[in-house]
């Protein structure tokens, strides 16, 4: 028996049923006008060609000797959200990026700037770039790290006081650090961010705020073309018609995927993502929001036997929902074949069965 003669979407469904009501999508179809068949953004020459000068400019800055840390290298980092600095701090430096790659660090390497009394030394107060170093590190701190719980304190006193001195050159960017850290927001919003921030430098690079600029809206242009294909699928599947009762967020997925790899080099993965994502959502929508326990119990031993052609005693709307995720899965193995690790399917199976038992 052939996958289409398997379905029959002719069924009217039961609307009678109690519905979460879901507000609509606040963005409706604004990323539809960015979709393409294309997987590749295509620029201006003349924009190619500049981004292709500065990027060697700017590995230039960073490969060139010197007896101490580049500044250069402090900012790239920064604006790629390894850190916060105009100059490298050794001790910073290894702390934060030794953590965010889940090495532990002993964090007594901030003992040397506590006074003779146990307490951080009051002269680190004139040093704001030093103190909003040590507040962020201080996120990355696990359980029972004392010095870093005072680092957090003492910081965020001082921090505070001057996000209050609006006239101070740093409050604003004090003040978003207070808010929201570093290490708990979306890495492409926190780069547009201190690109405007890195801007109003009186001392900033302008080859490298440029690139940075360039670099940035040509993977934001990607990224746009990425919502778009997904937007597109997300209408010819219909599910607005034909799965009335789950929820429209495939905008949301498609950012929560973008929080895991934003980079270019990831874009198959991320539109994978950003689909599995959205499935998940109207599955959870499917066991939460309308579905019987009878329908459930039979969509759930469905996926266990992960069989497209066996669905006859499941509704309408549940045969639509399993065939997404069978073309879904179809997709993936795909890409795992292509990319020499169709091992990983076998993960994947488990963990759709896994799911699907604990939304049961």
């Amino acid at each position: 028996m052939s996958v289409e003669q398997c379905f029959n979407h002719d069924a009217k469904y039961d609307l009678h049923r109690n519905v979460a009501d879901f507000q609509p999508s606040v963005w409706g179809n604004y990323f539809l006008q960015y979709a393409s068949d294309s997987e590749y953004v295509e620029l201006d020459e003349n924009i190619e060609a500049e981004i292709k000068t500065l990027k060697y400019d700017v590995r230039k800055m960073l490969v060139a000797k010197s007896e101490k840390p580049s500044p250069y290298a402090a900012w790239v980092l920064a604006i790629t959200l390894k850190m916060k600095l105009k100059r490298i701090w050794n001790i910073f430096t290894e702390t934060i990026l030794l953590r965010q790659q889940g090495l532990h660090v002993s964090p007594n390497v901030f003992n040397k700037y506590m006074d003779d009394k146990g307490n951080f030394s009051e002269t680190l107060i004139n040093d704001v770039e030093g103190m909003l170093s040590l507040y962020e590190a201080t996120h990355l701190m696990i359980h029972g790290e004392d010095i870093l719980e005072e680092a957090l304190a003492f910081t965020t006193t001082h921090l505070e006081s001057i996000a209050n001195q609006s006239s101070h050159s740093h409050a604003i960017q004090v003040k978003h650090s207070l808010r929201q850290a570093i290490h708990k927001n979306i890495p492409r919003l926190e780069a547009r961010r201190f690109i405007s921030i890195y801007e109003q430098d009186p001392f900033h690079i302008e080859n490298l705020l440029l690139f940075a600029k360039l670099n940035f809206n040509m993977l934001q242009s990607l990224h746009k073309k990425e919502f778009g294909i997904l937007c597109k699928w997300w209408n010819d599947l219909d599910v607005h018609n034909k799965l009335p009762y789950a929820r429209d967020r495939l905008t949301e997925s498609c950012f929560w995927a973008l929080t895991i790899y934003f980079e270019p080099q990831y874009s198959t993965i991320r539109k994978i993502m950003m689909k599995l994502i959205t499935a998940l959502t109207i599955i959870d929508d499917t066991y939460d929001a309308y579905r019987t326990i009878d329908e459930l119990e039979l969509f759930t031993k469905a996926i266990e036997r992960w069989d497209i052609c066996g669905l006859d005693n499941l509704p309408d709307y549940m045969k639509f929902l399993y065939r997404i995720l069978f073309d879904l899965n179809k997709e993936i193995e795909e890409e795992a074949i292509k990319e020499g690790i169709v091992y990983a399917m076998n993960y994947y199976k488990n963990l759709k069965y896994d799911l699907s038992s604990s939304f049961y």
